[in-house]
């Protein structure tokens, strides 16, 4: 079959998603004092993403090369699993990030520990069975008339995960809210005490609500638009746009290396240990808590 120029940038990006999260994945995996539940978290994120960047892989070779419809099946399933574990990897985040500002004097104990896990095996569970539905026989294979707008999965398929998207997406948004009026309570509670509001704490306050908003508007601009398509597309519409919507998504995947790992000041320093050598010792780091963002 002739390439499609959409499956073909569809490729190209879970290359490079593959590429940076698997960099990130090392590095978590090199460094023995990347072990504190933020960054368990970040890993998992960085495994979810890896594993979505490998199913784009796959998907386009199969698709082209392997031309298969069990095969097709399979992978379309891999991809559902990956993606809804890379949201539920995000939402855990926003949780922990949450948690580690409202119980600040309690957050490095046995229980953060405990709630860490938890929530990415539930994270995970979850999206194992999202996965596993098409696979199980929730398809459109032999009923082309209830397929959706990502065949071979069925209308009432995606139509969950996008209301499961939706559902993630508000909670994300509540807990952000919460997070922006704690750091500006933390901040006029410092004002108080020192009567006045200084410059700095004014540029802290407005820097940690700046970057809390872009977190969130580009999960929202990445995967937005391919839900709300899901749910009002119909399967007789140009192929087109389901490939406009679902290349941003995507997107997310690549972004996330750079807000959640690369950003972050340790991670830099393992990098610098595990590239350069002991030319780390030139460079100062400060150690940042899990509530910076």
């Amino acid at each position: 079959a002739a390439l499609n120029p959409w499956d073909v940038m569809l490729c190209v990006s879970g290359t490079a998603i593959a590429c940076e999260n698997a960099l990130v994945v090392a590095i978590i995996c090199y460094s023995p004092a990347l072990r504190t539940p933020m960054f368990v978290l970040v890993g998992s994120l960085a495994t979810a993403d890896l594993l979505a960047g490998l199913g784009l892989i796959l998907n386009f070779v199969f698709q082209y090369v392997i031309r298969s419809e069990t095969v097709s099946l399979l992978t379309v399933g891999f991809l559902v699993a990956s993606f809804a574990a890379s949201v539920s990897s995000l939402l855990a985040i926003t949780v922990d990030r949450y948690l580690s500002l409202y119980n600040a004097l309690t957050y490095y104990s046995e229980r953060t520990v405990l709630c860490v896990h938890t929530m990415l095996a539930g994270a995970w569970g979850v999206s194992l069975c999202l996965g596993l539905l098409p696979v199980l026989g929730w398809n459109c294979l032999h009923d082309r008339a209830a397929c959706s707008v990502v065949r071979p999965l069925t209308k009432s398929n995606v139509t969950l995960l996008a209301a499961s998207f939706f559902l993630i997406f508000l909670i994300m948004l509540h807990l952000y809210i919460e997070i922006c009026k704690i750091v500006c309570r933390h901040a006029h509670q410092i004002a108080l005490q020192q009567h006045f509001l200084t410059a700095s704490h004014y540029v802290t306050t407005k820097k940690g609500v700046s970057t809390l908003a872009i977190i969130l508007g580009t999960f929202g601009a990445s995967w937005l638009p391919f839900a709300i398509y899901c749910v009002v597309g119909d399967p007789d519409y140009p192929s087109v746009y389901t490939y406009a919507t679902l290349l941003p998504a995507t997107y997310n995947s690549m972004i996330n290396p750079i807000i959640y790992a690369y950003r972050n000041q340790e991670i830099q320093r393992s990098m610098w240990v595990l590239f350069c050598g002991c030319c780390q010792a030139k460079v100062s780091f400060r150690s940042r808590s899990p509530s910076d963002v």
